[in-house]
């Protein structure tokens, strides 16, 4: 199945418009012709099927004939707050993983040893949602603006809450601390890790130091473990 995704699409909606770079996909790539179905979601766990009123390359009409809703495939809430990678590329292989595997929370994090201080936020976005269309999922996750660590540290938390990082202090590792079935926002740091200040100052607000395992791990690694993690932890109990 081909999936389309536009956040304007509601239950109220009974025709939609594609833009013209969709329009030219959907009538030159995927050759659909008047009466064929589209399929489209909002990225809130709705899936609208479309029939084709006007298949034109530069605007494509769609009626709406049916919307379903759907729960969200995971019981859990995931929040992954992740310092940007130096290289753009390796963010945006973080984001593809994530999304496929199941999140619902991203927030870029600006760290004192942060080498990547500029975050394209609607290059990421057309990241997410085309790994999130590829992977069928209808519940898209949300990616927040850029956010330095200290102003991140005055936002309300609720939940279960980890900072992962390599000092050699006390640490448990991620799984055995995670609880199923719950809200959990986990910290990522830097290539250069965070700071023994940044550390102090999250444990100060009521964050437990975790080791994602022995290896010491790239940010977009650890960020796809610490997913990883709470998904296997959540299938394991729901089985």
């Amino acid at each position: 199945m081909q999936l389309f995704y536009n956040s304007k699409i509601t239950t109220t909606t009974t025709q939609f418009t594609f833009d013209k770079t969709e329009s030219r996909h959907i009538v030159r790539v995927l050759r659909k012709k008047e009466d064929d179905k589209i399929f489209i979601t909002n990225g809130l766990g709705e899936l609208f099927t479309s029939e084709v009123i006007i298949a034109n390359d530069k605007k494509c009409l769609v009626k709406i004939i049916h919307v379903e809703g759907f729960k969200k495939p995971w019981n859990y809430y995931l929040h992954i707050v992740i310092a940007p990678t130096k290289l753009n590329d390796r963010l945006e292989w973080f984001l593809e993983k994530a999304t496929e595997i199941g999140i619902d929370e991203i927030t870029p994090i600006i760290c004192e040893h942060s080498e990547r201080k500029v975050f394209k936020t609607e290059r990421m976005e057309k990241i997410i949602h085309s790994a999130a269309k590829q992977s069928l999922k209808y519940h898209f996750p949300k990616l927040n603006e850029p956010i330095s660590f200290k102003q991140f540290l005055t936002t309300n938390f609720t939940g279960q809450l980890f900072i992962a990082h390599c000092e050699e202090t006390e640490k448990k590792s991620l799984k055995s601390q995670l609880s199923p079935n719950q809200k959990t926002t986990i910290l990522i740091g830097p290539e250069g890790d965070f700071s023994t200040k940044e550390i102090q100052q999250s444990l100060e607000h009521n964050f437990i130091p975790v080791s994602l395992g022995e290896s010491r791990l790239r940010t977009e690694t650890a960020g796809v473990v610490a997913v990883h993690s709470v998904a296997f932890i959540n299938e394991k109990v729901n089985d």
